[in-house]
């Protein structure tokens, strides 16, 4: 069952230009789908999209955004708040941004859980202490009682992931959560977050323009170019062949750790102009 469904999602500026041109994706339960692009595909305007924090200058032009079969769009902002509070979370990229350096590490975790959804504080510290346990924070009374600034990058983005699986949400959006870690930290950290999806089998979209990530974390994704969907696959179809040549010029420039020493291949510029092509084609349809 989708546990998420998009479709035909289209989000323009304030001046008519697309951000997102007709975006279709489906996220099942219990399953993880990579949204893989270059910066500014559109790749993050989707989770924001979904969550109903896009920008101030942008806009919701077409489309629905299905969620355990219910269209958000036809709920108020107050009910569109309660679903998305009960039922999604977010692990953002930057932890140490994430999270309030004037506040204690403990309530930022249980806060959600008491205001949003009525648990007891003392229910709601409870669970803190059993997450922080649960993504391998030793002493969680002390981190409890610490500013962020006091933690290590890592032990920061461990904590904003408890947080996201502290309501025991249905859908969780990643959006590159490892980008701001070094790259031995990166690697435990991908490893927590597919051990506690699927411990709590939460559906999860992930964000990221790795695709070392993707193969590691992923079932499925999607590849996005300028707001547009260029190809939607599994993982295993994906790596064992693409088929838009986009899509093959983005796996071809993917460093190989089998060859570190290798030259990089960036996306030729022919390849560029064709999706750019492909894209102009694409909005004379959109406005037509």
């Amino acid at each position: 069952m989708n546990y998420l469904s998009i479709r035909d999602l289209t989000v323009r500026l304030s001046n008519g230009l697309p951000l997102l041109r007709k975006v279709s994706l489906d996220v099942e339960a219990g399953e993880v789908r990579a949204l893989v692009g270059e910066s500014g595909a559109g790749k993050s305007m989707i989770g924001k999209a979904v969550l109903g924090i896009l920008p101030r200058a942008a806009r919701l032009t077409g489309g629905a955004i299905l969620l355990d079969g219910e269209n958000l769009e036809t709920l108020s902002p107050k009910e569109r708040r309660q679903r998305i509070g009960a039922k999604v979370a977010l692990i953002p990229q930057d932890p140490l941004t994430a999270l309030n350096p004037s506040r204690r590490v403990g309530p930022q975790i249980t806060d959600r859980l008491v205001d949003i959804l009525d648990w007891k504080r003392d229910e709601a510290e409870a669970r803190a202490l059993e997450l922080l346990n649960e993504v391998h924070i030793q002493s969680p009374d002390r981190v409890m009682k610490s500013y962020p600034h006091e933690l290590s990058g890592g032990m920061r983005q461990r904590i904003l992931i408890a947080s996201a699986f502290a309501a025991e949400p249905k859908l969780i959006i990643a959006d590159e959560p490892t980008t701001a870690l070094d790259v031995t930290v990166q690697k435990q950290i991908l490893k927590l977050i597919r051990e506690m999806q699927e411990r709590h089998q939460t559906a999860l979209l992930f964000v990221t323009h790795d695709l070392g990530v993707v193969s590691k974390i992923s079932q499925s994704l999607t590849v996005l170019y300028a707001g547009k969907v260029i190809e939607e696959t599994s993982v295993r179809s994906f790596f064992a062949g693409p088929k838009h040549p986009y899509s093959r010029a983005l796996l071809a420039a993917t460093p190989k750790y089998t060859d570190p020493d290798g030259s990089l291949m960036p996306v030729p510029d022919s390849v560029i102009s064709a999706v750019e092509r492909e894209v102009a084609a694409f909005d004379e349809q959109l406005n037509g």
